[in-house]
């Protein structure tokens, strides 16, 4: 935290302009070294970008715009300095040898966001949500980072710490000071206390499911026997030509996975080989490889020609394999040649690829199948992640073996001490009870410059 560390916060490659960042102590005075224009650096307005020039030894390097933010107003409540120069690869990277060799520290990922966080500038929940909003690939899950950017989830998990302070007060004070004739369960009232405190935690533990596909989108394969449509409707749903399509059977042979916006799910389609006996060693191993897809997928369609009779024998034990581990829906294609009769009982989405019809529909069931129905920001805007359904999880247990202490009749001892355990789980989410472990797995996920 003494050091000032400097980092490129745009991405590699060429562009109208980079932005280099500063964060530390001595921000101020290792720009100081490197630009010059009409003011000093010290006597430069905070939050106003000023022109000048930017050079390394004797040699100007580019016209830079210099942003001074002076602590405590800044993201990561240090003295920061941001420099936008040109988007040249090498400038950039001459401007960053220059702010090093003027005394800075090459950041580590994510070390601004969490300089920032250390700063008590935001707890661990909006930090995770500056991750999600730049690897955001659809509105909503834009939407959903913005809210926990904003503090909403932050605002619920304190909201159950409190809680459990409060239970954990009144259980402590009965230990602490035995003659100050403290009922210890205030008869029902501590228990609904605590139930309402497990109501809070399961409706968060509810959101994880919508967390996660926000955040990795629904693994979406695309199955079924040779020639039934599977790359045309791959291409389809992206809006261009990306798989191979063919009359000859076998044409895909590996995996092939595109990420689409769905109603605002990020929905990744994954289009495999068509399944079938064959003698070619190379669809097989495509073969197999759908296999293990399916054994991974959230969700799968599973497309029929729906002009052929049902034929049964193409996909049992792929189905068997398939129905351990998630949910199928039947995508009946061709339907502009004429549905068989065999299929008129089956239910599933009918389309064409060819003519574009069914689509919307296939939309809606897959919508249905992965958000219930629907999709809307109102339902979705509060989406923890892994790492917060662990700690929540953990925080449940503690509160049901707290109320099994307490129905029981054992000593306050036990219960204060799973209300402990508890309290701390919950404030785990938003970093009251952190470790360097817990920072560092957080953090290193973010890019530098971050």
């Amino acid at each position: 935290m003494n050091d000032t560390i400097a980092a490129i916060s745009t991405p590699f490659g060429e562009g109208a302009i980079a932005v280099l960042r500063l964060s530390g102590p001595r921000a101020g005075e290792i720009a100081a070294t490197v630009f010059h224009g009409k003011k000093p650096v010290a006597e430069l307005a905070p939050r106003v970008q000023h022109f000048g020039t930017l050079a390394g030894g004797e040699r100007k390097l580019d016209d830079v715009l210099l942003t001074v933010f002076r602590a405590p107003h800044s993201y990561t409540g240090e003295d920061v300095v941001e420099i936008a120069c040109h988007g040249g690869v090498l400038v950039t990277r001459r401007i960053l040898e220059a702010l090093l060799r003027a005394g800075a520290r090459s950041a580590e990922p994510g070390e601004f966001t969490q300089r920032a966080y250390l700063h008590h500038k935001m707890d661990l929940t909006q930090a995770e949500a500056v991750m999600d909003l730049i690897s955001a690939q659809t509105d909503l899950a834009l939407r959903a980072a913005s809210e926990q950017l904003e503090g909403r989830l932050g605002e619920r998990i304190r909201g159950l710490r409190e809680a459990f302070v409060e239970l954990l007060a009144h259980v402590e004070a009965y230990i602490d000071f035995p003659d100050e004739n403290i009922d210890p369960a205030t008869g029902e009232a501590l228990l609904a206390k605590l139930d309402a405190a497990r109501s809070g935690i399961d409706a968060l533990l509810a959101t994880a499911d919508r967390g996660k596909v926000l955040r990795e989108g629904v693994r979406t394969v695309i199955y079924g026997a040779p020639n039934v449509g599977k790359s045309s409707l791959l291409n389809l749903l992206l809006g261009h030509e990306r798989a191979i399509v063919s009359a000859r059977p076998g044409t895909t042979r590996d995996v092939i996975e595109e990420t689409i916006n769905l109603r605002g799910l990020p929905i990744r389609l994954i289009d495999t080989a068509g399944v079938r006996e064959s003698e070619d060693e190379v669809e097989r191993e495509g073969m197999k490889r759908t296999r293990r897809e399916l054994e991974r997928a959230d969700l799968a369609l599973h497309v029929f020609d729906a002009s052929q009779p049902p034929l049964d024998e193409t996909g049992g034990l792929i189905w068997e394999a398939f129905q351990a581990g998630g949910s199928a829906l039947v995508v009946l294609n061709k339907i502009d040649l004429g549905e068989h009769p065999g299929w008129r009982a089956v239910e599933g989405v009918r389309i064409s690829c060819l003519k574009g019809e069914g689509i919307e529909a296939l939309a809606e069931a897959v919508v249905a199948r992965v958000a219930g129905g629907t999709a809307t920001h109102r339902d979705w805007s509060l989406a923890i992640n892994a790492r917060h359904a662990d700690c929540l999880r953990r925080a449940c247990e503690l509160a049901n073996a707290a109320r099994s202490a307490l129905t029981s009749g054992l000593s306050p001892e036990f219960v204060a001490e799973e209300l402990r355990g508890a309290l701390d789980a919950v404030g785990e989410v938003v970093g009251k009870a952190d470790s360097e472990e817990i920072l560092g797995k957080i953090f290193s996920t973010f890019c530098i410059g971050k």
